[in-house]
């Protein structure tokens, strides 16, 4: 899959193309409906897909320190766009300049100057150009003055996951900040991942008999709930069952919030200064405070017990 970052990074020779906007954040399942239709179409037109996204989050430039938690950074978002089948990813710098493009232009500068769409693939609720007053309707009007279709995807998804809401990327941020990591991954379709790098800790869990990989997450990452959770701690490639604190510590009376993974009964492992990734399978427990380290030892003895049952019936359930 190509990847670009800037309308200057689209190959002169480009030719005529399907094409889907949006922030995309977390491709949930929403999202894949509508990615996986513009997959189809351009494989069934003969031309490459392409996926038109945004960096930093629109809402950031447009109301200055609004930018919701991300669900996903945009390497990784790439990773499952590529997955679904698309040929190109265009990352476009959202600035306030470009904010205040309006739709005719946008239209314009991004999908028939640069992208020569032929398809435009998007949700009924798509906005876009200045103080986003463009909408498919304002988009299919434009399209039969450049020579462009669009078809729109009802996304609207439900399921059990917040209580039957229409899945969004919204609605997952709230249930991972809710600690309902299982909910999260009805609408994601997999596990919620948070990445980082390893870092130096106070070594506690070390000296306790469980070293934990600290991950200092990125910026804007969408962590769960404080607690305890079962997941999987991914470095250099190797998945490794865990059990995961998120929290601050307040066995040690910690003030920083931190996301910590201990990857079951493995040791040696050196993992500072590597970029990893910690999955969110099903929560465990709630972060408390022990009357003694013997009590917090046997609770994290049943954490790590609890998170290999949780995780080998996870994965006996897919074979895997």
């Amino acid at each position: 899959m190509q990847r670009w970052r800037g309308l200057e990074d689209i190959p002169q020779d480009w030719g005529r193309s399907v094409v889907t906007i949006g922030s995309y954040d977390g491709v949930h399942r929403g999202h894949q409906l509508i990615i996986g239709r513009a997959v189809e179409r351009a494989r069934a037109l003969g031309v490459p897909s392409v996926v038109v996204t945004f960096d930093p989050h629109p809402s950031e430039v447009v109301r200055p320190g609004s930018h919701p938690p991300l669900l996903a950074p945009h390497h990784r978002r790439a990773e499952l766009m590529a997955d679904l089948g698309v040929d190109a990813i265009l990352i476009l710098p959202f600035t306030s300049e470009f904010s205040k493009l309006s739709a005719a232009d946008f239209v314009v500068k991004v999908l028939v100057d640069k992208l020569h769409a032929k398809l435009v693939v998007e949700g009924p609720n798509f906005r876009f150009g200045h103080k986003a007053a463009g909408n498919v309707e304002v988009l299919a009007e434009l399209g039969r003055g450049h020579d462009y279709e669009v078809e729109v995807i009802d996304l609207r998804v439900r399921g059990e996951a917040g209580g039957g809401e229409p899945f969004s990327s919204t609605l997952t941020r709230r249930l991972v900040t809710e600690g309902d990591i299982e909910g999260a991954a009805e609408i994601l379709g997999r596990p919620h991942r948070v990445e980082g790098v390893v870092v130096r800790g106070a070594q506690r869990g070390r000296e306790l008999g469980y070293p934990t990989a600290n991950v200092e997450t990125l910026p804007h990452t969408a962590i769960p709930a404080d607690g305890v959770y079962a997941g999987w701690l991914t470095a250099d490639n190797e998945r490794m069952p865990a059990a995961i604190s998120v929290g601050t510590n307040p066995q040690f009376d910690g003030t920083e919030r931190t996301v910590e993974a201990y990857a079951i009964d493995r040791v040696g492992l050196d993992l500072y200064g590597l970029h990893v990734a910690v999955d969110f399978l099903a929560y465990v427990r709630g972060m408390a405070k022990f009357d003694s380290i013997e009590d917090l030892l046997e609770a994290i003895g049943n954490d790590v017990k609890r998170s290999t049952e949780l995780i080998e019936a996870y994965e006996a359930e897919r074979g895997q």
